[in-house]
C-alpha cells in the first residue's frame, strides 16, 4: 500500500471526510496540519500546483486533489488501485 499524505487544518469537515474514507481504505496517512507546523502551508501549495484548501491529498508521489476529488477516483473504482500502487 502507497503512503498518504493528506495536508489538513482543524475544524475542516472535509479533511475529515477524506480521513475516513482512507482509514476505512487501511491506508497508512501522514497528516500535516498546516495551521500549526511552520511552513506546512508553503510546502503544501507548492507540492499542490498552487492549491491552498485543505485537504490537499497525495497517495505516493500523486497529487489526488481535495475530498471531493479522492470521492469522485472512490465512485470511479480507481482508489483503491491508486492505493495498492
Amino acid at each position: 500500500m502507497q503512503p498518504v499524505t493528506v495536508y489538513t487544518q482543524p475544524l475542516c469537515g472535509f479533511c475529515t471526510a477524506a480521513i475516513r474514507l482512507l482509514r476505512d481504505k487501511g491506508a497508512q496517512i501522514e497528516e500535516i496540519d498546516v495551521a500549526s507546523t511552520p511552513g506546512a502551508r508553503a510546502d503544501m501549495t507548492q507540492r499542490a500546483n498552487g492549491r491552498r484548501t485543505t485537504p490537499q491529498i497525495f497517495v505516493g508521489d500523486t497529487h489526488v486533489g481535495g475530498c471531493d476529488d479522492l470521492y469522485a477516483l472512490e465512485r470511479a473504482g480507481k482508489l483503491d488501485p491508486l492505493l495498492r500502487g
